[in-house]
């Protein structure tokens, strides 16, 4: 099984004081089982961003001390720096890495909310994914008016009231914390110092005045230089490479051009790949072609670890059926990236280059999220049998018991559903790869979706199956209509497929 895996990457509203940001650090690195990833500082910011992984209850506790350090260490009444805040501990974002559901990491913001706004008496706004109410799932809006601003709002206005603790800034600030997706932290240094320049292209570049999808931009100087400063907030939709050439093109208008550009904190490998392959024009690369990639493939299938199938006909309850439809899933998912890639490239679709580029990104995504899904359907049924091995001697255990195998039932539903979410997605990019892609692999395309499809049902009769244990009938109704739903999704994608598959099995 998969150690659940959380990243943590707050951010510390000093950049300057190497000591202070030494003991916020140390305060993280206490708890055991902790891996501090990478600490990033900017001077001119006056911001750290600390990157630490490790399973769920011993990241939660170091966010915990980290933020207590933080508030008696940094006093925002004192605070000047180039990036906008409002706390000590500005922000704390968790991120799912393996073996945990975004679920999961909303429920640790939320504990981990209540916890600071109860004892360390600090108010936290809750954003992104854990957010409670719609104008707080962007961050910029939580930030508005920075720390003075919200000083003087958080007391007399009520909608800038916290989701926990005291509605009063202290010396440490508010903070806020949430659950996400993977982010790049991204900056463009142009050359010049004129920061309007900056400003007026991160305008242009970010989403909410009309950019790219998934950016977030603002212009500011450093270090003596224009700089766009920028969270990418899905590299798989809005690649790297298309945001640097944005820039690129915009400077050129303003007679500038990039005189460099900063990562901040980490980034993951496939964002670097998609950039080399984009800059390359690498147009028939395979990912396996990196010597790494091949070399620790070779190495992992020397293992004496079971395969998949081999744990699958071990005879123990898990992985079962669940896990199954999602490796089902990722292998109808692999197969529409492989016929993406089959089609970029190739002059004859010069046409549907475009659309083949999304396609392959969007299959490559859904292939990890079900691949991660064997495990997390395997966690979750495993839950339901620790459940019921619960004490029921008393009244109180029994009460207890019968909560635990309600919850455990729950998400062994919604694990599966989500499989179906994902599957239904899957058929639906088969049908668009076997009508647009590569004629010569239109086979494949149909292979694709008849994997995905099978994910798909097998994967429904998880939900159904647990939708009959559960003692919440409103819930068990929703996603048995959900359900109902996605079928007539998969059912109407399926004639796409055949149709497409007759037609060329059968020219005319």
């Amino acid at each position: 099984m998969t150690q659940p895996i959380v990243e943590c990457i707050p951010n510390f509203s000093e950049g300057r004081r190497v000591e202070v940001i030494d003991e916020i650090q140390a305060a993280i690195q206490q708890m055991s089982q902790i891996h501090v990833l990478d600490r990033h500082s900017d001077y001119d910011h006056n911001r750290t961003v600390i990157t630490f992984a490790g399973p769920p209850d011993r990241v939660a506790e170091a966010a915990f001390q980290a933020i207590a350090r933080a508030a008696q260490l940094i006093n925002l009444e004192e605070h000047e720096g180039e990036h906008p805040r409002i706390g000590a501990t500005d922000v704390v974002p968790f991120v799912p890495i393996a073996g945990i559901t975004m679920e999961e990491c909303i429920d640790m913001a939320r504990e981990l909310g209540r916890r600071v706004g109860e004892q360390l008496e600090i108010p936290v706004y809750l954003y992104e994914k854990a957010a409670t109410r719609p104008d707080r799932v962007n961050l910029e809006n939580i930030r508005r008016g920075e720390y003075e601003g919200l000083k003087e709002s958080i007391e007399r206005d009520p909608e800038r009231a916290p989701d926990f603790g005291p509605p009063k800034l202290g010396s440490a600030g508010a903070t806020v914390i949430g659950a996400r997706t993977p982010l790049i932290a991204f900056n463009v240094y142009l050359t010049t110092s004129e920061v309007d320049i900056a400003r007026r292209i991160a305008r242009a570049v970010r989403h909410s005045s009309g950019g790219l999808r998934y950016v977030k931009a603002l212009g500011m100087l450093v270090e003596g230089r224009a700089q766009v400063s920028m969270n990418l907030t899905d590299y798989e939709r809005t690649p790297v490479a298309r945001v640097v050439e944005l820039i690129r093109r915009e400077a050129d208008r303003y007679g500038v051009s990039i005189h460099h550009t900063e990562l901040v904190g980490l980034i993951p490998q496939a964002a670097i790949v998609d950039a080399a392959q984009w800059y390359l024009q690498l147009d028939e690369f395979e990912r396996d072609q990196i010597l790494e990639t091949r070399l620790y493939a070779a190495m992992r299938a020397g293992e004496p670890e079971a395969g998949f199938l081999d744990r699958l006909a071990e005879g123990t309850p898990t992985p079962g059926g669940g896990s199954a439809a999602a490796h089902a899933g990722a292998m109808g998912a692999a197969l529409v990236a492989m016929v993406g890639r089959l089609t970029l490239g190739k002059k004859k679709y010069a046409e549907v280059q475009e659309q083949m580029e999304q396609l392959v990104q969007r299959a490559e995504a859904l292939r990890r999220h079900l691949q991660e899904a064997v495990e997390l359907d395997a966690q979750a049924f495993e839950g339901v049998m620790q459940a019921f091995r619960m004490p029921k001697g008393t009244e109180a255990e029994k009460q207890a018991r019968r909560e635990a195998i309600e919850q455990a039932t729950h998400k062994a539903a919604e694990v599966p559903l989500q499989v179906c979410r994902w599957c239904a997605e899957v058929v639906a990019m088969a049908a668009d790869a076997a009508a647009l892609g590569n004629r010569n692999a239109v086979s494949d395309a149909g292979s694709g979706a008849a994997m995905a499809g099978a994910g798909f049902q097998a994967a429904a009769y998880n939900v159904r199956i647990n939708a009959t244990s559960v003692s919440d009938r409103k819930a068990a109704q929703r996603w048995l209509e959900e359900l109902e739903h996605l079928e007539a999704e998969v059912a109407e994608q399926g004639k796409r497929v055949r149709a497409t598959l007759d037609q060329a099995l059968n020219p005319s």
